[in-house]
């Protein structure tokens, strides 16, 4: 009879992280922090000086530095797909599912200059939200839905307009690894008047990258980006409906996914 030790965990019950998980993970959000704190300052006192364009890529350098760490400390890796789907001369409304912090970070290396659609808590946030309010991002207050409805389809067309793609998780918060949450139609709505594309674009960051938590586990998170869906002559409703299957369907690890909806 095998010994317990040798039963492998059930799917069920991930098995404990082990201590140096634990202590890499703290590593990370201690430098993490420290670096954030450090370039949010800069960025302010540079920020005068410098385009919006110029001060989206210095803003996200604390991206690209968080990207390191993960790789470096934690064992993340990251496979993107798809990437040649990304249109480079016109601007589109990016939908993507929510699981972590992780793909606010690199969903502005992948696609840039972009404002993402945010609740306006975060701007509020010291030093991380200093930084944040830099990258003209669309702030909403969720209290009042019919007013962040019509602040996101004016402020998001005039991103739109001024060539600046818009990023939006639909589900509103963050989900679960292996889960999809209710998609809303705003995202679409602002598409479909802007008469502009959607990307779609579906991951796993919550494998690695769990929400509230210190943890950050080693993995491989995968990123798949879909080809543009076409909004002419589609309701919002057939847009988030057409979105919302890519998504589902392009899902890493595809079948037996969860329905939060």
């Amino acid at each position: 009879m095998p010994s317990q030790s040798s039963v492998p965990p059930s799917p069920t019950q991930p098995p404990v992280p082990r201590l140096k998980t634990w202590l890499l993970s703290l590593l990370f959000f201690l430098l993490y922090n420290l670096i954030g704190i450090i370039h949010s300052l800069l960025c302010l006192a540079v920020a005068p000086f410098q385009s919006f364009q110029q001060r989206h890529w210095f803003v996200n350098r604390w991206s690209q530095a968080t990207m390191w760490l993960l790789q470096r400390l934690n064992g993340v890796r990251i496979q993107v797909e798809g990437i040649e789907q990304i249109p480079t001369e016109r601007p589109v409304v990016v939908m993507c599912n929510h699981q972590s912090q992780w793909e606010t970070f690199y969903l502005q290396l992948l696609i840039s200059p972009q404002a993402t659609i945010l609740k306006r808590e975060l701007l509020w946030v010291p030093f991380f939200g200093w930084g944040l309010a830099l990258l003209r991002p669309i702030a909403i207050d969720r209290s009042k839905g019919s007013q962040a409805l019509k602040t996101l389809l004016r402020v998001g067309q005039e991103r739109l307009h001024e060539g600046i793609s818009v990023l939006i998780f639909p589900e509103g918060t963050r989900q679960p690894p292996g889960t999809i949450g209710r998609f809303n139609v705003g995202g679409a709505m602002l598409a479909a008047r802007a008469g502009v594309e959607v990307l779609p674009i579906s991951h796993n960051s919550g494998d690695c990258w769990p929400k509230r938590s210190l943890l950050r586990l080693p993995g491989t998170i995968r990123l798949r980006i879909g080809q543009p869906i076409s909004t002419a002559g589609k309701s919002p409703k057939q847009i988030t409906a057409e979105v919302e299957a890519w998504i589902r369907q392009a899902y890493p690890g595809g079948l037996g996914m969860k329905d939060e909806g």
